[in-house]
């Protein structure tokens, strides 16, 4: 990395439960960056957006696999998390209906994180 370039992370996780170890890996990857000291940004689309709604990550498990909800909290602590506008209104969730942190935008944000000078985006 060239001193003085910043490099962020951006996540997009787009399974929940109905893939467990995809899942679990986006969140992974996400937690570890940000507790390497890397700017991250997760965003939440598909089935992984119900995460973003209080204690739906504790009921999440995955054997071998970190908590869930223990992965999501250190992201909140020190990144930023997003659901998908789309996502999010399919699903009937407002923003009122997230934890605390946690935002609601659309695929213009996404586009103007993933494409920012120093940034490299994950999907899964």
């Amino acid at each position: 990395m060239l001193a003085g370039m910043t490099r962020t992370l951006v996540v997009k996780a787009t399974a929940g439960s109905d893939s467990p170890e995809r899942c679990a890996q986006a969140f992974t990857v996400a937690a570890t960056a940000v507790a390497a000291g890397v700017d991250v940004s997760l965003w939440l689309t598909g089935e992984s957006s119900w995460f973003a709604l209080p204690g739906r990550a504790a009921e999440f498990e995955l054997p071998h696999s970190a908590p869930l909800a223990e992965l999501l909290h250190v992201i909140l602590t020190s990144g930023r998390v997003t659901v998908c506008t789309q996502c999010a209104a399919r699903r009937e969730i407002g923003e009122t209906d997230v934890l605390p942190g946690v935002r609601i935008a659309g695929a213009a944000a996404f586009v103007e994180e993933a494409m920012a000078d120093g940034a490299q985006a994950l999907v899964y």
